[in-house]
């Protein structure tokens, strides 16, 4: 009988170290459905890190501060990889510190233009090679749009009419977008597909009158260079109208707007 204090506190003993256990247990139990609620909003990449710290770190019984370690280390930016482009879009590196001069011929009227490969390498870099292949040669300025504050002519079109470029060469980043949304008149931008930085294709834009363009969830749009001359020919082309049927001050001119021709050097 004298044995049992000492048996009935042993006992005690195991069975508080099961409860703590149990507890453990359940709270790295909470934490793996935490994580992997986290994992699931962040995509694969983020839910590849999480298996590999249920694996490891939660095997480990970490301490709330490696833990808040280890979850901090889930909205790291390495986590998410960063889109890249196809082989067929030229380097930056060509364009970088370089700017392109050069001509774009509208319905036979000349328009100047510059090319910044400082502020927008990678834009720069593609113009400059899509204008040396001839590309835009023949191609059209399917749409002008003729508001107070939202004043361009879209060009590089492969319909007269029709914006639409189904061609696949798609490119990013996004560079040299205005912080305040305003596009100065002159300015030649690229057009893009909405809400995507890497949406940028063949196409651009050539603002003739100050613009406003309200960024979208990507950003806003990529300045490329300007026009050094002629702009006035683009605003006698958006002066002309648009063709009957568009919608309000967006449509496509009412006079069908062919690239003679887009030279750089």
């Amino acid at each position: 009988m004298a044995t049992r204090p000492r048996e009935t506190r042993e006992a005690k003993r195991r069975i508080r170290q099961m409860e703590a256990k149990r507890e453990l247990r359940q709270e790295q139990g909470k934490r793996r459905r935490f994580d992997n609620i986290v994992a699931t909003a962040g995509g694969a990449a983020v839910l590849a890190v999480a298996v590999v710290l249920q694996l490891t770190v939660f095997n480990s019984n970490p301490t709330e501060a490696e833990y808040a370690a280890a979850q901090a280390g889930l909205s790291s930016p390495s986590a998410s990889p960063s889109p890249s482009n196809g082989p067929d879009i030229p380097k930056p590196e060509t364009a970088a510190g370089k700017t392109f001069t050069g001509e774009l011929k509208l319905n036979g009227a000349a328009v100047g233009v510059s090319l910044d490969g400082t502020k927008a390498p990678q834009a720069a870099a593609v113009f400059k090679s899509l204008a040396d292949s001839s590309y835009y040669k023949g191609l059209f300025c399917p749409r002008v749009t003729t508001g107070s504050t939202f004043a361009l002519l879209q060009c590089g079109g492969t319909n007269p009419t029709d914006t639409g470029d189904d061609s696949g060469y798609r490119w990013g980043p996004l560079e040299n977008t205005p912080a305040d949304n305003k596009y100065p008149a002159g300015t030649i931008a690229v057009a893009r597909s909405g809400d995507n930085a890497y949406g940028n294709g063949h196409q651009f834009f050539i603002v003739y009158k100050d613009t406003v363009i309200p960024a979208d969830s990507a950003g806003g749009y990529t300045i490329v260079g300007k026009v050094t001359s002629g702009l006035d020919a683009v605003a006698k082309i958006a002066a002309a109208g648009l063709k009957a049927g568009s919608s309000g001050t967006d449509g496509a001119p009412v006079a069908t707007v062919t690239i003679d021709s887009f030279s750089l050097k």
